[in-house]
Order: structure tokens, then sequence, then C-alpha cells
């Protein structure tokens, strides 16, 4: 079994070693060809014009939007579900429920992107956009937060039920409420799962492909509005993926380059944040 162990282990890292290889070796030189600031910061991509244009910019734009509204919603509403979980609804309810949840991430990300098409996006247009537009960032925000929402309650949920229960009857033996008790002590404490969570939520909505390509319109135009035809980065490499011209192909590796950088930064920076909040936790703790 130490053996098998260490073979996954191996191979996991090998597996990452030759992506990452992979990208950087068709994709950097690419980048460097066209121009750094002209791939990251230009506006137009025209792959198959007389004279090609591969600019970014306003797809690394709508990721950045379509993430961070969606994780803004599917945080919101998955921390508060997790929350009614723990404290708030009756036992026998938890676990069908939690079930009920947990097999949304079972769903293929192309059932969601149907069900968008078919209710978010008339439903946004109809009732909601004043453009008369349904596709867009907020359709797409949409159904992405609901493809979080079983990592944020699953793990959220989960950190809750690891914290000691001692704290809870501690906060009501001082005479707190069930709500401060749940709010001020058990939430503060279990920050650290629920912060992985959010992170996981993040990875899943900034390299979701299927679904936002169905519900996002998928004109390569610099985002003025959330109900508007935008292209995320991932939309944009599978879009192009039947643009079979070798410049093209080449683009497309350059821009996953970009969003392996992208998740690599973000990765990185919520670990030297959570880094950071227990050492000054420790600190403290030192000084009393």
């Amino acid at each position: 079994m130490r053996g098998v162990f260490l073979f996954s282990a191996i191979f996991s890292i090998l597996a990452l070693a030759t992506i990452t290889v992979f990208l950087f070796v068709s994709g950097v030189p690419f980048i460097a060809k066209t121009g750094f600031a002209k791939f990251l910061f230009g506006s137009d991509w025209s792959p198959l014009a007389d004279e090609p244009s591969y600019g970014i910019f306003p797809m690394i734009v709508a990721t950045l939007y379509v993430t961070a509204l969606s994780v803004l919603i599917g945080v919101g509403i998955g921390l508060l579900t997790a929350i009614a979980l723990y404290k708030f609804c009756p036992k026998k309810l938890v676990t069908p429920i939690r079930h009920m949840i947990n097999l949304l991430a079972g769903i293929p990300s192309v059932i969601f992107g149907l069900f968008g098409m078919t209710v978010i996006v008339p439903f946004v247009r109809d009732y909601v956009s004043p453009t008369g537009v349904g596709y867009g960032i907020f359709s797409a925000s949409l159904v992405l937060a609901i493809m979080i929402l079983p990592t944020i309650v699953s793990v959220s949920l989960d950190s809750l039920n690891s914290v000691p229960n001692t704290y809870y009857e501690g906060a009501l033996a001082l005479g707190a409420t069930k709500e401060q008790a749940t709010f001020k002590i058990m939430l503060p404490s279990a920050k650290s799962g629920i912060f992985a969570g959010v992170v996981l939520a993040i990875g899943r909505a900034i390299g979701e492909t299927m679904a936002v390509i169905m519900v996002i319109g998928g004109s390569p135009e610099m985002p003025e509005s959330m109900f508007q035809s935008v292209r995320t980065m991932t939309a944009n490499i599978a879009m192009g993926a039947l643009e079979l011209d070798d410049n093209t192909r080449t683009a497309l590796i350059a821009t996953g380059v970009v969003l392996f950088v992208f998740t690599l930064i973000l990765n990185i920076s919520f670990s030297l944040l959570k880094k950071d909040s227990s050492e000054k936790k420790e600190k403290r703790g030192a000084k009393k």
C-alpha cells in the first residue's frame, strides 16, 4: 500500500508538471511573438481576419466579472444554507436536504447550461434586463452560483460540525442567544474551513466552460453591462477550438497559460492570507 500511495502522489505531480510544461512551452513563445501588452491588453480578437489580432483583455474582464458575481451570490446563499442546516433546521430534515444539495454536484454542466438557456435567460430577458437581452454576465453568474452551491454548503457545514460543541454550549451558558452563539462564536471558529470552500468554489467558477458558453452569448467584446453578450477565457478556448488554424490554436493555448497563471496567483494569494491570519492568531495567543 505504501508503494500504491507513493505512485499515486508521483503520478499526480507528474500530471500537473506535464500540463504545465505543455502550456508554457506552447503558449509563452506565442505571447512573446505577439507582444505581452498586445496579447493581454488588446481588445480585438479576430484570428480569422486578413490581419489576425489576438487581444484577450475583454475575455479577462468578463471572466473576472462572472467569477466575482457568481461567487458573491453562491457564497452568500451557500453559507446561509449551511448555517441553517447546522443549528436552525429540524434534525430530521438536515440529511435529506444535504443529500439533495449534493446531488447538484453530480449533474453534468451541460444540463445546467440547458436549464440556464430555457429558464434563466428568458426570465432575465423578460423581467430583469433593461436592454431586453437575456444572455450575458448576469445569467452566467446565476448558473455558476447554482453550480458551486454543493461545494460551499458541504465544506461550510463540515467546518461548522468540526468545531467543538462546547464552544456553543459555553456561549449559551454565558447568556448568548442561539443566533449570537452561532454567528459570533461558531462561525468565526470555522472560518478556516469555510475559506477553503470559497477557494474551491472560485476554482470551479473560473474554470467552468460548457454551462457558461450556453448562457453568456459569446461575443468577444469588452463588457459594459451585465446584460450583454460577452465571452470568458474558457469559453473563448472552447469556441475557438473549431478554428483549426495553427496560429489560432497556439493563441488558445496561450489563453490557457493566462488562465493557469490567474488560478495559480489566486490560490497563492488565498494561502498567504490564510497563513497571515494564522500567524496573527498565534501572536495574539502568545501575548495572552
